[in-house]
This record gives structure tokens, sequence and C-alpha cells, in this order.
């Protein structure tokens, strides 16, 4: 299957500062990706690259496209949540639906209505009369009913209650995705992503540290909860982190034998949570 997103040697720089250190990078289409990194990691400036807002050096292709040259035909098919929504504060609701369905032609004013049926948001309300949790529902509701083959969210529940944040993955996934879209996802709630991704792509100082199919995590990586009297044989093993817990200590492995691992204690598959720490801040001594 074609790629949607297909970049080679990806590299930007802000003076002296490396923002993207030659990233390459191939997502399929009907995948649903998280982007998880720390403050400062690339992970907007490689959004902006995709989304065609900066220029990059490299081979970057959006849906076949060259995203910065014909950004105007690449945003028929891809849409945009941003952590900040941003609506004029003197449009009504009603007005608000009324303009995105005369200006997209993939938007379904039924699909926002039912998002919006899911609030308390009137559609005689003003921009400015409403929360900003409420702000945020609203422009994830115009923009999850165009009908796009690429949804790119950086941070899209930022500022909402846990209720609707939870709601909001479920209507992503009920409502909106199918295999012929892919949803690109770049959040600091790592935990309520984890159970809707089919990939996960580490970010750190302009470097992919890790890019891998869901499915194949539990074959790659293992967590070893390990009491005193075996942490030495642990350590042996070469665990790419270690922490201490009440008793032992907690090990994340990469590409051992859980075999060797199992004799020694209780393995399980790390947390994405557990594992980003593990990558961004590898330890090997206690």
């Amino acid at each position: 299957m074609d790629a949607i997103i297909h970049a080679q040697g990806i590299r930007k720089t802000y003076g002296k500062k490396i923002a993207l250190d030659n990233i390459d990078l191939t997502i399929p289409a009907g995948r649903i990706v998280g982007l998880i990194g720390p403050n400062g990691a690339g992970k907007t400036t490689l959004l902006k690259g995709i989304l065609g807002l900066a220029q990059v050096d490299g081979s970057l292709h959006v849906l076949g496209l060259n995203p910065f040259t014909e950004r105007v035909k690449l945003l028929e098919d891809v849409s945009f949540i941003a952590d900040t929504a941003i609506l004029p504060r003197w449009i009504k609701v009603s007005e608000a639906l009324d303009y995105v369905e005369g200006v997209h032609p993939k938007f379904s004013r039924e699909k926002a209505m039912g998002f919006l049926a899911k609030t308390n948001i009137a559609l005689n309300s003003k921009v400015k009369a409403l929360s900003k949790g409420m702000v945020t529902q609203l422009h994830l509701a115009l923009i999850m009913a165009i009908d796009s083959k690429l949804l790119v969210l950086d941070e899209p529940t930022l500022g909402l209650d846990i209720i609707f944040r939870k709601r909001f993955y479920e209507s992503l996934l009920n409502d909106y995705y199918d295999a012929k879209k892919t949803i690109f996802i770049t959040t600091h709630q790592v935990e309520e992503i984890e159970g809707i991704l089919t990939d996960l792509i580490f970010i750190n100082n302009g470097k992919i540290l890790l890019e891998l199919p869901m499915e194949d995590l539990p074959n790659k990586f293992s967590e070893l909860q390990v009491d005193a009297a075996n942490k030495e044989g642990a350590l042996a093993l070469k665990p790419i982190h270690i922490r201490t817990t009440l008793g032992g200590y907690s090990m994340v492995f990469e590409d051992v034998d859980m075999e060797k691992l199992q004799v020694l204690g209780k393995v399980s598959t790390p947390s994405v949570a557990d594992l980003f720490v593990a990558k961004m801040q590898p330890s090997t001594s206690i």
C-alpha cells in the first residue's frame, strides 16, 4: 500500500539549533500513529513540515504531494486539529457550521451535528460565550466532520475534562476512523491513546528513537519485576532502564529472550508510558 507520509533525510535547523536531524519515516494508509516526545523534541516542527507550514530539507511527500509547494491541493484531503482551538469570538455556532459547509466540499453537517449533540453547545451561542472546553469541542466537531484521508491531531484534547477526552477518542474510532483514513496524533497524555494506536513513534532531539507497530511491542520489549536476590542476574542481561519498586526493581529490556527473564521474576509488556521513560532516560545501573 502506498505511503500516506514518506520522509527521507528530513532536516530542519533554526540557526544553530537542529530541530529535525535526518529523519526517515514511512506511514501507510489506515494507521493510527502516535508521535510521542518531550517538549522541544521536534514534534511540532515535523508536523509543520507535514502540513506545509514550514519548509524542510530532504524528501517529504504527503499523499504523494510536496506539502510546501502543493499545500492548497494537499489540504483538500488533510485536516488538522491544533493544541489551541482558535475560532472568531463573534461568530455563532450555527454560522461556523455554515462557513465550513460553504468552503469545504467534504464537510458533513450531519456528522458535525452528531458530534455537537453529545455536548452542551447551543447552535445560537456565540464563541465568546463558550468556555475554553466548549470551544475545543466545537473545533473538534467541525474538523472531524470533514472526510479527510489524513487527520493530524496535535494535543487534540488539551484543556478538556477526562469524560470528554474519553468520549472524543471513542468517537474517533467509532465515527471517524476507517481503513481509508490515517490518523497522526501527538499528545502528552500517553495513557489515553495507547489503546487506539496501531503504530508508535518516539522522537527526541530531532531524531526518531523508535518506530514500531504496536503489535510488535511485546516481541521486542519486556518489563521484569525482580527482587534483590535476582538483581545481579537481571543486570547481566543489560536492561535499558531500571527503577526501584517496593520490595525490588523494575527493569525494561530490549530484544532479550523472554525465557531468560521469566526465571528471574514476573515478566510483562511495558506500557507505552514506561517504555517512553525507558527510551528517553536510559539507565543501566542502580
